[in-house]
């Protein structure tokens, strides 16, 4: 029970501290569109890190629900049912929802530091997989792009533009502050389930 009590507690609060971080964005003068937050992602990196792939997985879904009800101005831009299909999806559920897969290389990588960095690499990037589908397909559709490139190139040049340095810099973080929190916090092993006398 306290097991469960505890995991839960750890999670809404990193959720919350995700949503907060995502609030504040800004964007370089390279960004063609969307913006970079400071690590908005990296609590839902941890929580998958903590307690594994499933629970990291659930909370993944749970962030994209919020992420997507402080987006839902783009899902209106839909002109039919399925396109807003799309773009939840796409842009928000599968986008967000791959982080749950943070801690893949938990056990196969054997310097924690780069297990992590290199979930934090290969989940970014399905993430970015997923905008760069969302805009080859569905936006280019609503809005081409006034440059007159190839859709593409626009979408894959659009979305890289934020996904990478968001990468770059939540990857650079959690390499830094990885030893500390592996000492005061993170040295727990709570993927595995919970003994019965917790519950």
């Amino acid at each position: 029970m306290r097991y469960n009590l505890k995991r839960l507690t750890e999670s809404a609060i990193l959720l919350a501290i995700a949503m907060v971080l995502s609030l504040f964005e800004f964007a370089g003068p390279w960004v063609l569109g969307g913006s970079i937050t400071f690590c908005s992602m990296l609590p839902i990196v941890i929580i998958a890190w903590r307690y594994g792939t499933k629970w990291g997985l659930l909370s993944a879904f749970a962030f994209s629900l919020i992420q997507l009800v402080l987006g839902i101005n783009n899902v209106q831009y839909a002109p039919d049912a399925l396109t807003a299909i799309g773009i939840i999806l796409l842009d928000y559920v599968l986008a967000y929802g791959v982080l749950g897969f943070s801690a893949m290389f938990r056990k196969s990588i054997r310097k924690p530091q780069w297990a992590i960095v290199s979930g934090i690499i290969v989940t970014f990037s399905a993430r970015f997989l997923c905008h760069f589908f969302s805009g080859l397909i569905i936006w280019e559709a609503l809005w081409p792009n006034g440059l007159g490139w190839a859709p593409t190139v626009w979408s894959l040049a659009y979305n890289a533009s934020y996904m990478v340095p968001e990468m770059l810099i939540t990857g650079v973080v959690a390499f830094l502050l990885f030893k500390p929190l592996q000492k005061y916090w993170l040295g727990e092993d709570l993927t595995k389930t919970a003994p019965a006398s917790q519950g």
